[in-house]
């Protein structure tokens, strides 16, 4: 309970502080290219529910849809977009994912079905257990793993058996340690990252 509290007041806030940058980010993106501000895709959440992810549109408003990993110099990423995702601004409507409850500040991060089907059935009922969240500590390791997937030779699998293996370890890390304290040292630690 006190958790899902925290996450109401700090998303709360966190919209209504940041609602001026939410304008500017929505307005470079029309003007940038054609198409709607947020980009919306399934992902699965707690208990294996499927819910609708909120982020800033980065790509172009019709992008090939069987490509559900961003590798390197994606040429689908629009001007507006190349600057939002090396800042991870395109993050930020995630806000309104933690105020709605389907994910919180901190957790597991969210992955499409597809990849959720790769999870050993043991550790899914693990890290499907918790609510998916903004970040976390394996969202920290990886904040470049565009790019490294850009250096892959085949970058689906590098993903697949390298990647999310490592993810999947810090995820249940993160189910089994959790706590307030531990969440606070995650979003401090998130900051940290995105200010070097």
């Amino acid at each position: 309970m006190s958790k899902r509290l925290f996450d109401i007041a700090a998303s709360l806030a966190g919209l209504i502080v940041l609602a001026p940058l939410f304008v500017l980010a929505a307005l470079w993106i029309r003007l940038d290219s054609p198409g709607p501000v947020f980009f919306r895709q399934q992902r699965v959440g707690r208990h294996g529910e499927l819910f609708s992810i909120y982020k800033f549109r980065t790509m172009a408003a019709t992008p090939d849809t069987s490509a559900q990993l961003t590798i390197g110099q994606d040429r689908r990423i629009t001007g507006a977009g190349a600057f939002l995702r090396k800042h991870k601004l395109d993050e930020l409507p995630q806000l309104i994912n933690v105020l709605h409850g389907t994910m919180s500040l901190v957790g597991p991060r969210p992955e499409v079905p597809r990849y959720v089907a790769c999870y050993p059935p043991a550790v899914r009922a693990i890290v499907l257990s918790v609510a998916p969240g903004i970040t976390d500590w394996a969202s920290i390791l990886y904040r470049e793993e565009s790019d490294i997937l850009g250096r892959a030779v085949d970058p689906e699998r590098a993903y697949v058996d390298t990647i999310l293996p490592t993810k999947l370890d810090y995820y249940v890390r993160y189910v089994r340690e959790r706590s307030f304290w531990t969440d606070v040292r995650i979003i401090a630690s998130t900051l940290t990252a995105l200010l070097h």
